[in-house]
């Protein structure tokens, strides 16, 4: 199963409103609606896993930090965004930070 974080996201969220609306004009049942959410939840992630290659460096205060469920949250302060030449500051952010892997891969590295 795909994380369900980028459905908080702009496009996530016009996502699930115009589903809402097909919903309710009753266009399309709420079954499929929660099948094109789990699409979308497995396309989102595979895309940001597989097509993404820019870095970006960050530096900031840690104010709090947690670790549930093999999820990171980190809470920083005053926080330097830094990508070649650009330069962005931020009073604070949160950072999730879920594992990438898929199951089928760490089963196969947990075997070894």
């Amino acid at each position: 199963m795909a994380y369900q974080l980028y459905r908080n996201t702009t496009l996530g969220n016009s996502l699930q409103e115009s589903l809402d609306e097909l919903i309710q004009t009753q266009q399309i049942t709420p079954q499929l609606a929660l099948q094109v959410l789990l699409q979308f939840d497995k396309a989102i992630n595979t895309a940001l896993a597989n097509r993404v290659r820019n870095r970006v460096n960050f530096r900031g205060s840690l104010n709090t930090y947690r670790f549930c469920d093999n999820v990171w949250t980190f809470v920083l302060n005053d926080v330097e965004f830094r990508e070649v030449t650009d330069l962005v500051k931020v009073d604070k952010v949160k950072i999730v930070a879920c594992d990438g892997k898929s199951e089928s891969t760490q089963n196969k590295t947990d075997k070894w």
